[in-house]
């Protein structure tokens, strides 16, 4: 029986285990991470699924322990796959596969190599995303591809819109790949990463809209990239912090002779709208001051 160790988090990491245990893959060991208690913890546990299954689970601090290395040593697995887990694994661990070590990631690599590649595509407007599984190396998302399909990213899409659909195309890739895999025949694209760029992780922080410098368009993105479950965009305002959490575009409105030409919030028929910096407008469709729903009644009090 082909077996392997599965370094494996999140939402992805529970449907690619899946698809592993659907293909009688043994599994010796799952290696996760233990829940953070300050992040918002919105998706299912890996843990928990390995758990049911009878796999053994650990949550070491670092995934490149001496104590880890001797066991997977012992464990002698045929294969590694690392499934949205958040640290990068030695040299050393990635040999002790005999027959390959694999990673899925949720971006067409080589774009949006590194960490939290949805949200990075929504805040810089891509018009699509998607899931790559490829050999894992010493670099970090730089292997070869061995499977990949886009999804696309649509214009009011938020990040977690586009995760549920990266979420479906990563466990599609990995099941049609996995046959291949394990017989040896599977197809190898060699990645040139000069064709992309690698992006570090997002904090709260940043999430602040800037309106002297933020077109609308700019507003937006950053918007759809940090809404639910994420922290969101926010602004201060003398009232508090708002937090924006769903717009729509509204610079083309046969209207728009009787937006505000400077960056402002106003409101008009009971609905709230952004004006930026370039002239553009936004409706703000759903935010929160000091953690209340916004009221359009509270508006005059805070532009």
């Amino acid at each position: 029986m082909v077996s392997a160790v599965v370094f494996a988090y999140h939402n992805v990491g529970v449907r690619c285990l899946s698809v592993l245990l659907a293909h009688g893959i043994q599994v010796k060991l799952v290696v996760t991470h233990s829940d953070d208690q300050d992040e918002n913890i919105w998706f299912d546990s890996v843990a928990n699924l390995a758990t049911l299954y009878g796999i053994p689970v650990v949550c070491p601090k670092s995934p490149n322990t001496e104590n880890l290395l001797s066991q997977l040593q012992l464990l002698k697995p045929d294969f590694i796959f690392s499934f949205y887990y958040r640290s990068i694994l030695s040299e050393e661990v990635l040999n002790t596969a005999s027959r390959g070590r694999y990673n899925m990631h949720g971006s067409l690599l080589p774009k949006y190599r590194g960490r939290v590649p949805v949200n990075w595509a929504v805040l810089h407007g891509e018009t699509q995303s998607g899931a790559t599984l490829h050999e894992m190396v010493q670099k970090p998302d730089a292997g070869a591809i061995v499977g990949q399909m886009a999804v696309p990213i649509l214009p009011n899409d938020t990040a977690a819109d586009v995760f549920s659909k990266v979420l479906v195309a990563a466990e599609i890739v990995l099941d049609n790949t996995l046959s291949a895999i394990v017989d040896g025949t599977v197809t190898r694209q060699t990645m040139d990463i000069t064709q992309g760029s690698y992006f570090g992780g997002r904090k709260p922080q940043d999430g602040v809209i800037d309106w002297k410098t933020m077109g609308t368009r700019q507003i937006h993105n950053l918007v759809r990239a940090v809404s639910h479950p994420y922290p969101g965009a926010f602004t201060d305002t003398s009232k508090g912090r708002l937090v924006i959490w769903r717009t729509i575009l509204a610079e083309d409105s046969k209207e728009s002779h009787i937006f505000p030409a400077e960056p402002c919030l106003w409101r008009k028929d009971g609905q709230v709208f952004a004006t930026a910096c370039d002239g553009g407008v936004l409706r703000i469709i759903s935010a929160e001051l000091e953690g209340r729903m916004l009221d359009p009644a509270d508006l005059p009090d805070i532009v």
